[in-house]
């Protein structure tokens, strides 16, 4: 993992991605699946990452990547998902519009996924783009292979589907787990400072945002004990995902880069 698994010396200031700040954040959003992507962006090296991009997608990231002229290093995915094709997924395409403008792109995944990827990742990890770092927390119970990535200042953390605004990913597929999502949760994203802002996976009520302040204490099943949080989930009683059965297959091989020849 040369070049990606790199321990974070200190903290650097990020001033929340706004106009002028060192970083560049776009939160970009796919209404079929109700998916979120970010583009995370060093404004002085152009060195970029993608965030959970979706096969549909890919073109208008591809296109925004080239209208802000930056530079491509990796299309990461938060987990396996069911419900849509990750942009960095099993068939040619999405890779293949998002490679030419860096030769370099490589899809990142937790190695606990099982999923195919260039790259793939462990608690503790970090994820290189210029002056900044995302550091890998495990955050298991959607899936086993769920993790969340935190801005190395802790100003922001990209949660996927273990924790969502007011709300939380399903685990009662993918080999999820109720008590054990419970647990990533408040141990591996409640410990973040306050201020920290939450960017989920998805938002179904056209939230964009959350914080580490407000969760704990405004989010209706994440405010129950463990024991009342497994009963809930355990009783959502929810259709799977329309696409799980073409999703999963095709995110289990995500974009794995062809060899050189």
């Amino acid at each position: 993992m040369a070049g990606l698994a790199l321990r974070v010396a200190g903290r650097q200031l990020s001033q929340r991605g706004g106009s002028g700040a060192p970083i560049l954040l776009r939160q970009m959003f796919e209404p079929e699946s109700c998916t979120y992507t970010y583009l995370l962006g060093d404004r002085e090296s152009r060195e970029a990452i993608l965030i959970d991009p979706v096969l549909e997608t890919a073109p208008r990231d591809a296109q925004l990547v080239r209208e802000l002229g930056l530079r491509l290093l990796y299309a990461v995915n938060t987990h396996c998902h069911a419900d849509h094709v990750n942009g960095s997924g099993g068939a040619p395409p999405p890779l293949s519009l998002l490679r030419p403008l860096s030769p370099a792109c490589q899809s990142v995944i937790s190695r606990l996924s099982g999923a195919q990827a260039d790259l793939h990742i462990d608690e503790g990890d970090s994820i290189r783009f210029g002056r900044f770092a995302l550091e890998t927390r495990a955050s298991p119970g959607h899936t086993p292979g769920c993790v969340t990535f935190v801005l190395n200042d802790h100003s922001m953390a990209f949660t996927g589907d273990a924790l969502l605004i007011r709300g939380c990913g399903r685990t009662d597929f993918q080999q999820g787990c109720a008590k054990t999502l419970y647990h990533s949760v408040h141990e591996k994203i409640f410990t973040l400072p306050s201020d920290c802002l939450i960017y989920p996976a998805h938002d179904y009520h056209g939230l964009t945002v959350s914080t580490v302040e407000e969760e704990p204490t405004l989010n209706p099943r994440l405010t129950l004990s463990c024991e009342e949080f497994v009963k809930v989930m355990d009783n959502l009683n929810l259709p799977k995902p329309k696409q799980i059965d073409i999703a999963v297959p095709a995110n289990m091989r995500c974009g794995v880069q062809s060899p050189p020849s």
